[in-house]
């Protein structure tokens, strides 16, 4: 088993924020696990980060193929018989409009595909996880949520994401944040800690080219939450270092 450093997980970690992420991560002496569906993909993204003297590693992991799960369990408690930093990113929308409401209309099958990656596959890895992150002297694990996972903002007219609501997508985000507040309730008196982040709108293939934000500054909320200090919050729901209403 390996001696190392502080060992961190990032799903859906082969572009965008996931990628980034890693990358701050790993620059701030971190060894991070790279996970993406895609094999070819996430190990080129890997080798970028290689090149740039990093220390990363890949795992192909698809947060719904329970096999792939356990393949990723087995790996870490072979190797490193810790996790101090789970950070669930990966996520998708499918056929929605960022602008609109599409509740009446969306068909019954995106919903449960939406389910199955931003939330089902999400619990299950952590739970499978969990083992060895109890293992950490400090583990965190960061929740990617997004404003638009917010009740409160979306009940208030004067919201400026009051319009924006792509059904799937908004409520797997909602039941993200209940599975955040729940975790850290179970987890109160450890030594983990449980919270959600807002990267913001950040120009990803997800956020598109028109958000404001690039890559660099939308990682920080994700980076920050996973290298919390031992009196950081558990529980909370942030973006940039601002408590969001749940």
């Amino acid at each position: 088993m390996v001696k190392t450093k502080k060992i961190a997980l990032i799903t859906g970690a082969n572009k965008g924020l996931g990628f980034e992420m890693a990358r701050q991560l790993a620059q701030a002496g971190i060894k991070v696990i790279l996970t993406a569906r895609d094999k070819q993909k996430g190990e080129e993204a890997t080798s970028t980060l290689l090149n740039d003297g990093l220390d990363v590693h890949f795992l192909q992991l698809d947060v719904t193929n329970t096999t792939q799960i356990e393949n990723v369990n087995k790996y870490l408690s072979t190797t490193y018989g810790k996790l101090d930093i789970l950070i669930n990113n990966a996520g998708m929308i499918e056929g929605e409009n960022w602008g609109g409401n599409s509740v009446e209309t969306i068909a019954i099958d995106q919903v449960r595909n939406t389910f199955d990656v931003n939330f089902f596959g999400l619990v299950a890895l952590t739970q499978t996880l969990l083992p060895l992150i109890k293992k950490s002297e400090a583990g965190k694990i960061v929740n990617m949520s997004s404003i638009l996972g917010s009740l409160t903002l979306h009940a208030d007219q004067r919201s400026p994401v009051y319009n924006s609501k792509p059904f799937a997508y908004n409520v797997t985000k909602t039941a993200l944040n209940q599975f955040t507040v729940h975790l850290a309730h179970s987890l109160r008196g450890t030594k983990v800690k449980v919270n959600s982040a807002h990267p913001g709108w950040v120009k990803t293939d997800l956020g598109t080219k028109y958000a404001p934000m690039d890559v660099t500054e939308g990682a920080k909320t994700g980076v920050a939450l996973a290298l919390l200090p031992d009196d950081g919050p558990t529980g909370s729901y942030q973006h940039l270092g601002k408590i969001l209403p749940w």
